[in-house]
C-alpha cells in the first residue's frame, strides 16, 4: 500500500478500499520517560474503553532517569483478548530518538502518526503516514512554554480520537475524570485534544482501514491494576502493620494499600489504627511483619526479587516458629538487579523453599486483577490459620499494567484469625503447649502477648524446639517437629485455591499454567483450533503446594506443555518433585523469558513446532 503524503485526488474522511479492520489491533505510542504521557495514553485507553470496546494497556518503560525512551501500547480486541499482542498496528511517534526504529517494526499496512519534521515516511512505503506538526499546535494553545511538553501528548489524543472515529464526548469525559479536581487543567488539556481533533479532521485525509466503533462489551466493567487490587484486598482483610521497603514494580503495592489504610481505617477523631513503616530494607520490614504477626496483627510487606532474597533468614525463622505473616512478591527479571522494569515468572523456586534447611511455603498465584484482590485478603487467613508465612507471587505485568475486570466482590466470610487461645480458654484448659498437635491437624494451638493468663506466656525461637517451645536439640524432638511442620504444609493443599479448569475435554494434551500468563494461553488455546483444528487442554494453578486436581489432569492427559516466563522451568520443577515418577515423564516446557508479557502467537508457534503441526 503506497502511503505517506495523503491522497490529494480523495475526498477528506474518505475510507481506502481497504477491508475496515474494527476494534482489533494495537496501538503503541512512544514518547520519553518524565514527558507526562502517562495522563494522555491513560485517556486514550479509557476513551476506547468507554466506546465499550474490550482493551488492556501495557507500560514498557526504562528504569533509568528521565528523557529515556518510554512505550505505552493499547491493544483494542472485539473478542476480549487482553494479552500483549505480538507487533502494533498503530504507532505514534513522539520521542525523535527511537522514532526511526519504531517506523521499521510496525507492522505492513500499519499507521504512522509523528511530528511532521521527522519525514518518517522516507522509511517506509507500506504504511500509511500521518505527519502532524504537534509543536505548533500545542503552541497555539498552551501560552505557557514551560507546560508545552506535557500539553503536546494530548494533542495526539486528539488526532488518534479522530482517526479512528472516537467519540469526543467519551474523550472529553476521559479528560474530565483524568483531571476531575482542577478546571483550569481540564479545560488546557481538553482544549489541546480538541485542537489535534480539529486538525486531524481538516487537514488528514483518512486512508487506514482500522476503526473504532461503538461496543457493549465494557459495562459494568472495570480498569484496575493488580497492584491496586492486591493492597485494597489486604485492606478489606483488616491488615493493621505494613513494613516495606521501596523496590520496582512492588512500591505502588503499598502506595494504594497506605492511601485505602489513610482513608478508611482512621478514628473519627483522626487518629490511625494502623502503622505503615518504611523500614532501612527489606531484611528491616520482613522482621517487623513477624515481630507484629507474633504480637496478633495481621501484618504484610510488598516486594520484588531482590527484597526477597534478602527476606530468606527471616522467611525461615517464620516457617519454623509458625508466625503468621503476608509477603507480596511482584515479579520482575533477575538475577542480581536484572531489569527492574520488565516482568518475569522467575521467583517461584526461591519463594517456594526461601531459606536454608528443609523449608516449604505456601504461595498463592493470581491470575487476574480479581485475583489479585480476593487472594490479596485470602492471604492473611491461610497466613493466620496455618500459621506460617504466605507469599503472594505476582509480576510487574500484572500488577503495573491496566487490565479489565468484572467488579470485585465484597467478603463474604468472616476473617478465620486461626487456632486462638483467650484467657477464658487457658482457664478452662490450665495451659496449653504452643507447638503441641492436639487436634491431629499439625497446628498447635497460640496466645498473643497480652493474655491475661499466667500460662498465656511462651518463647519463640528460632533454634531447636520441643512441642512446648522449650530449647531442645534431642533428635527425636526435632524430628517431630519437623514432621509436623511438613504434615501441616500438606495439609494446606486442600484449603487454598483450587486451580482452574479452563478447558477440560478429550484432548491427549494439557497445558498447564499460573499468573499473568493465563491471558496469552487462553487466547493460543483459540489460535491453536482455528489454525490447527486441534483442541487442547487447560488447568491454571492458583496455589502451591499443588491440589491433587493437578495430579488428575497429568494422569489423564498424554503430553502436558508447562507454560511459564522463566529461563529454568521452575513451574515444571516443582511439578516434577511433587508428580508420581511415572507422570513426571508427560512434562514438555515452553519458556518465555524476554521480560516482555507474554504474547498468545509466541505460545502458539512453539507448541506447533514441538507438535509437528
Amino acid at each position: 500500500m503506497a502511503t505517506g503524503d495523503l491522497a490529494l485526488g480523495q475526498e477528506k474522511g474518505s475510507t481506502s478500499a481497504q477491508k475496515r479492520v474494527v476494534n482489533d489491533f494495537s496501538i503503541i505510542v512512544a514518547t520519553v520517560n518524565g514527558s507526562g504521557s502517562q495522563s494522555a495514553n491513560s485517556v486514550l485507553l479509557k476513551s476506547i474503553f468507554g466506546m465499550g470496546v474490550p482493551v488492556s494497556g501495557k507500560n514498557l518503560f526504562p528504569s533509568n532517569i528521565a528523557g529515556l525512551p518510554t512505550w505505552f501500547t493499547i491493544r483494542a480486541s472485539k473478542d476480549g483478548y487482553v494479552a500483549r499482542r505480538k507487533g502494533s498496528q498503530i504507532l505514534v511517534a513522539m520521542n525523535p530518538e527511537t522514532a526511526k526504529q519504531d517506523m521499521v517494526e510496525l507492522d505492513i499496512g500499519g499507521v504512522a502518526i509523528y511530528e511532521e519534521s521527522l519525514n518518517l515516511k522516507q522509511y517506509r512505503s507500506d504504511v500509511v503516514c500521518y505527519p502532524v506538526p504537534f509543536d505548533k499546535i500545542t503552541a497555539s494553545v498552551c501560552p505557557e512554554a514551560k507546560l508545552r511538553k506535557l500539553v503536546k501528548n494530548m494533542v495526539y489524543v486528539g488526532v488518534v480520537a479522530h482517526i479512528l472515529s472516537l467519540d469526543l464526548k467519551v474523550v472529553e469525559n476521559g479528560v474530565r475524570k483524568q483531571f476531575a479536581r482542577k478546571q483550569k487543567v481540564f479545560d488546557l488539556n481538553f482544549g489541546a485534544v480538541k485542537a489535534g481533533y480539529d486538525y486531524a479532521q481538516e487537514k488528514l485525509v483518512k486512508q487506514d482501514p482500522y476503526l473504532i466503533e461503538h461496543m457493549n462489551q465494557t459495562a459494568g466493567k472495570i480498569i484496575i491494576d493488580g497492584n491496586a487490587a492486591a493492597g485494597m484486598g489486604a485492606v478489606f482483610a483488616g491488615v493493621t502493620v505494613v513494613a516495606w521497603y521501596p523496590i520496582t514494580p512492588s512500591t505502588s503495592l503499598i502506595e494504594a494499600t497506605a492511601d485505602l489504610l489513610k482513608k478508611f481505617r482512621v478514628t473519627p477523631e483522626g487518629k490511625a489504627t494502623f502503622a505503615v513503616v518504611q523500614a532501612e530494607d527489606e531484611l528491616a520490614a520482613i522482621g517487623m511483619v513477624l515481630g507484629a504477626g507474633w504480637a496478633g496483627a495481621r501484618s504484610m510487606t510488598s516486594t520484588s526479587g531482590p527484597g526477597i532474597s534478602l527476606m530468606a533468614e527471616f522467611a525461615g525463622l517464620g516457617y519454623y516458629a509458625e508466625i503468621p505473616g503476608v509477603i507480596f512478591d511482584v515479579q520482575r527479571t533477575g538475577p542480581s538487579t536484572g531489569m527492574p522494569t520488565r516482568t518475569s515468572q522467575a521467583d517461584l523456586l526461591s519463594v517456594a523453599f526461601l531459606s536454608h534447611g528443609d523449608t516449604k511455603h505456601i504461595v498463592l498465584l493470581p491470575g487476574s486483577v480479581k485475583e489479585c484482590f480476593e487472594f490479596g485478603y485470602t492471604a492473611f487467613d491461610v497466613a493466620e490459620r496455618f500459621q506460617t508465612p504466605v507469599f503472594v507471587l505476582t509480576d510487574l505485568d500484572l500488577g503495573m499494567n491496566n487490565w479489565m475486570s468484572e467488579p470485585f466482590q465484597y467478603p463474604d466470610k468472616p476473617l478465620d484469625r486461626g487456632k486462638v487461645l483467650t484467657a477464658e480458654d487457658l482457664k478452662r484448659l490450665g495451659g496449653f503447649a504452643r507447638y503441641r498437635d492436639v487436634d491431629g491437624d499439625a497446628i498447635g494451638w497460640r496466645t498473643l502477648p497480652g493474655t491475661d493468663h499466667p500460662k498465656a506466656a511462651y518463647f519463640t525461637r528460632g533454634s531447636g524446639h520441643n512441642d512446648a517451645a522449650g530449647y531442645t536439640e534431642l533428635p527425636h524432638e526435632y524430628v517431630a517437629v519437623m514432621e509436623r511442620l511438613l504434615r501441616k504444609f500438606e495439609n494446606s493443599r486442600k484449603h487454598l485455591p483450587a486451580p482452574v479448569a479452563v478447558k477440560n475435554g478429550t484432548s491427549k494434551i494439557g497445558f498447564l499454567a499460573y499468573g499473568s500468563t493465563d491471558f496469552a494461553l487462553c487466547e493460543s488455546l483459540d489460535q491453536i483450533k482455528n489454525e490447527y483444528k486441534a483442541d487442547v487442554d487447560y488447568m491454571r494453578i492458583r496455589a502451591f503446594p499443588f491440589a491433587h486436581e493437578i495430579h488428575d489432569f497429568v494422569a489423564s492427559h498424554e503430553r502436558i506443555y508447562v507454560v511459564e516466563q522463566d529461563r529454568d522451568a521452575q513451574l515444571a520443577s516443582l511439578l516434577k518433585l511433587d508428580l508420581p515418577a511415572d507422570q513426571v515423564v508427560k512434562l514438555r516446557s515452553i519458556l518465555y523469558y524476554n521480560g516482555l508479557p507474554m504474547d498468545a502467537r509466541s505460545i502458539t508457534e512453539e507448541f506447533a513446532t514441538k507438535e509437528g503441526l
